[in-house]
């Protein structure tokens, strides 16, 4: 399967996985569930998870999204975990085209400042040298439309942490990524693409000034939303995770 077929049958198998999963397991037997379905709907949620990009050049500019798609997804999102159950988390959703220009401007005013930074250099035949021209390009391409893209989502989290312990700090934010994540994987089994971008909360003041965002909420990420165009995505080159995995100790390998 590819493409939309792909996405449907992604989005189907989902909405069974999460939604029906707890009826089956205390109607079936264990020795009841059948192998060869058990290893489609692990292929099929593997290739979600692997799969799920940043999208930037492939957003589809001209085509809306409808409101109750991005609804949603969020109540999806707000599934995920939350430390203490405090379940402080907030959706900003931002159409209006003039506070979208407000915030791209902010966002390539922070662009901006991050190009002036010293970038890390790698070996050449690290995966992430030979990507960095293309993810320049992609960039660059958000940076130029990004007022045009139909949806901005701010997903934030109560409470300001900057002064806190890491604890506090690691606590606060391992509250709320979980939730962006998952909004973004329910917006990729809808054939709806999204950007990972934080470069806006360079000036996080003036973007919830913009927005009218209370001074005691953290802005953790936002979120560029838009249908993508052409067909499905791949895995990415990643360093091999095995060189990145730890046993027991620091630098103990298997």
């Amino acid at each position: 399967m590819k493409g939309r077929e792909a996405l449907l049958a992604l989005t189907v198998i989902l909405s069974v996985l999460v939604i029906g999963s707890q009826s089956y397991a205390q109607t079936q037997k264990p020795t009841e569930v059948k192998k060869g379905n058990l290893a489609k709907d692990l292929a099929a949620i593997d290739h979600l998870l692997t799969t799920t990009r940043t999208v930037r050049k492939r957003l589809d500019l001209t085509r809306p999204v409808d409101a109750k798609i991005i609804e949603q997804v969020i109540e999806i999102a707000v599934q995920a975990p939350t430390g203490s159950n405090a379940q402080g988390w907030h959706f900003v959703v931002v159409t209006d085209p003039e506070k979208k220009k407000a915030i791209a401007d902010l966002y390539r005013k922070g662009a901006d400042m991050y190009a002036n930074r010293s970038r890390p250099e790698y070996g050449a035949d690290d995966p992430r040298t030979k990507q960095r021209a293309q993810i320049a390009k992609s960039g660059a391409y958000l940076y130029k439309h990004l007022h045009e893209v139909p949806v901005l989502v701010f997903v934030c989290v109560e409470g300001r942490f900057e002064k806190e312990p890491q604890f506090v700090q690691a606590s606060a934010y391992g509250s709320i990524l979980p939730a962006a994540w998952s909004f973004m994987l329910a917006l990729r089994a809808r054939g709806v693409g999204a950007a990972w971008t934080t470069l806006a909360l360079i000036h996080e003041k003036e973007v919830a000034q913009v927005l009218g965002i209370p001074d005691n909420i953290t802005l953790a990420v936002m979120m560029p939303v838009a249908y993508y165009k052409g067909a499905d995505f791949k895995p990415a080159k990643r360093l091999p995770a095995k060189e990145h995995t730890h046993w027991n100790t620091w630098g103990q390998h298997r």
